[in-house]
């Protein structure tokens, strides 16, 4: 008769192999960054998936003021961390690891929705193939009555800049990738807006596509939502306006856009 293994130690075993470490490329060619904070329960998976994305990556955390190990874990299963001590605010993260990381492709997750390396690979190789800026294709709920305000908001910011062929494709909709060069004319801090880090990208010419649909709206976790109110919607819709006075400031105060037939002039 076979000794049954108590339950406790098959969890621990599984915990143990779920943590063992990856392995990041002494000289990468792909950079995964995945700000986080306060994600214990899932940063082991997301880790995980992100190693798999190319045989010679990185993962880089930034543990953006987390206090439940999640950088602990992070260390233990051998991605860079970058620990910051106090929260710096919304996508600052993603600034603070691309300034870090060392690839020529930079490929960016969230540490709370588990993605398949099968749906992250297509934005890096995207990227390898050419492309500057590599979205994901996920629009959100378009075919409500009331739509939200973000999704209005990335819809009409690609038209603005003149791509509305991307129609609701953004960079704050995850994962997505970014060229190194992208990154260069970017610049490292405006990644943080990243509503502003797209319009700059297309203003500048580059070639920003949406590559790949990964259904995140789904997975995207509720936490901090009280009868339907979303607390980032104010600041990621304050995001796109800023990408607007931003297009402004480098064109006129249509965005370059014509006025068509009207004359202003004759009005008084």
């Amino acid at each position: 008769m076979s000794k049954r293994i108590p339950a406790s130690a098959v969890n621990k075993k599984k915990r143990r192999t779920s943590l063992s470490p990856i392995h990041n490329a002494e000289l990468p060619k792909v950079s995964v960054i995945i700000p986080a904070m306060n994600e214990a329960k899932t940063i082991a998976a997301v880790i995980r998936q992100a190693d798999q994305v190319h045989s010679e990556s990185e993962v880089i955390v930034v543990a953006n003021g987390s206090t439940d190990g999640t950088a602990e874990i992070a260390k233990t299963m051998g991605a860079r961390v970058i620990h910051l001590p106090f929260p710096l605010g919304h996508d600052v993260g993603r600034s603070i690891g691309a300034a870090e990381a060392r690839g020529d492709i930079l490929l960016f997750t969230d540490a709370d929705i588990v993605i398949k390396a099968s749906d992250l690979i297509p934005f890096a190789k995207a990227v390898e193939d050419g492309v500057d800026v590599a979205l994901n294709k996920y629009l959100g709920p378009t075919d409500k009555h009331h739509v939200h305000s973000v999704i209005l908001a990335k819809h009409a910011l690609n038209i603005f800049v003149s791509s509305p062929e991307l129609k609701g494709a953004s960079l704050t909709t995850i994962p997505h990738a970014m060229s190194r060069k992208a990154i260069n004319l970017i610049g490292f801090d405006h990644l943080a807006v990243p509503p502003k880090a797209q319009a700059m990208a297309i203003y500048n010419g580059l070639k920003v596509h949406g590559v790949h649909y990964v259904d995140v709206g789904r997975r995207n976790p509720r936490r901090g939502r009280t009868k339907g109110n979303d607390p980032l919607e104010a600041l990621i819709v304050g995001d796109h306006l800023e990408a607007v006075d931003w297009l402004i400031s480098k064109s006129n105060i249509r965005g370059n856009r014509s006025d068509l037939t009207r004359n202003r002039e004759s009005v008084w």
